[in-house]
């Protein structure tokens, strides 16, 4: 599992509660982060330029229980930074629900930058590369 999230400062705590409950690893980074001002942001990550993030960091391995889906703690992760209005790096292995991921990762703009920049579609979207691994 390598991961790096963004996690509003209000809701850090409870992401670290979280992560030491399920999923275990250590040592984890931990390293507050700001947006970049409005006329700089990437609209495809989107971070609130008014509040202040941690970034949380953690590159190991998790042992699965006999059964469990190799999926099972990125999704956890990932359903927690959800809830807790944080983003996911998508660097790392994602397994997001196409909407989801639609709705997280600004598709209306993705698709407008797409058309611009691959007009004919040589290239995987956003969402084959990063779930799919096309």
């Amino acid at each position: 599992m390598i991961q790096d999230v963004e996690i509003p400062i209000g809701r850090a705590g409870d992401f670290l509660r979280f992560f030491h409950d399920e999923i275990g690893i250590l040592p984890i980074w931990i390293c507050p982060t700001r947006a970049q001002p409005e006329s700089d942001r990437f609209p495809l990550y989107s971070m609130r330029p008014d509040e202040l993030y941690v970034n949380f960091g953690f590159w190991s391995s998790v042992e699965l229980e006999p059964g469990m889906d190799e999926s099972h703690h990125n999704r956890r992760i990932e359903a927690a930074v959800e809830e807790l209005g944080g983003r996911k790096s998508l660097y790392s292995t994602a397994f997001y629900d196409r909407e989801t991921f639609d709705r997280i990762y600004n598709a209306e703009e993705y698709e407008r930058l797409k058309v611009s920049y691959d007009p004919k579609g040589r290239l995987p979207s956003l969402y084959a590369k990063t779930v799919d691994r096309v």
